[in-house]
């Protein structure tokens, strides 16, 4: 299989890192009400950067085959770096999740997967056209 990455750019990768992010803010929401629970998330903007320096900030990304860039030091463990989100105001229990900061991210975390999306459509049917040669 040709290599994709002139084409589809890194909204490839980016659908990843969005979906395992909306992973970590459900999982925040979702234990909104548990004692002691810190709420996490992933930093776009550093996984971006550390894939475009050659991965020397500690990110990691999942690889399937030999010619896909690899993250920090070569490996492949297919894990974000998480950091904790610091709370707002404090709450009594410990928990430092703010069910509205996480609603937000959340939804910025899905127009940002949806735009990448967007992105890969227009380009998989501006393939096709040119394939088949139809407009």
């Amino acid at each position: 299989m040709a290599d994709l990455d002139p084409i589809f750019g890194m909204h490839a990768q980016s659908l990843a890192v969005q979906r395992q992010r909306m992973e970590v803010l459900a999982s925040n929401l979702a234990n909104a009400d548990t004692p002691q629970y810190k709420a996490r998330d992933i930093d776009f903007a550093k996984v971006l950067a550390g894939t475009q320096q050659g991965a020397t900030s500690g990110v990691t990304l999942a690889t399937t085959d030999a010619k896909h860039a690899t993250g920090a030091a070569g490996t492949t463990t297919g894990t974000m770096p998480l950091s904790f989100r610091q709370p707002l105001q404090p709450s009594l229990d410990g928990n430092t999740v703010d069910e509205q900061v996480e609603q937000s991210a959340f939804a910025d975390a899905a127009m940002h997967y949806q735009a990448s999306l967007s992105f890969l459509s227009g380009q998989i049917k501006g393939l096709m056209t040119a394939i088949t040669g139809q407009g």
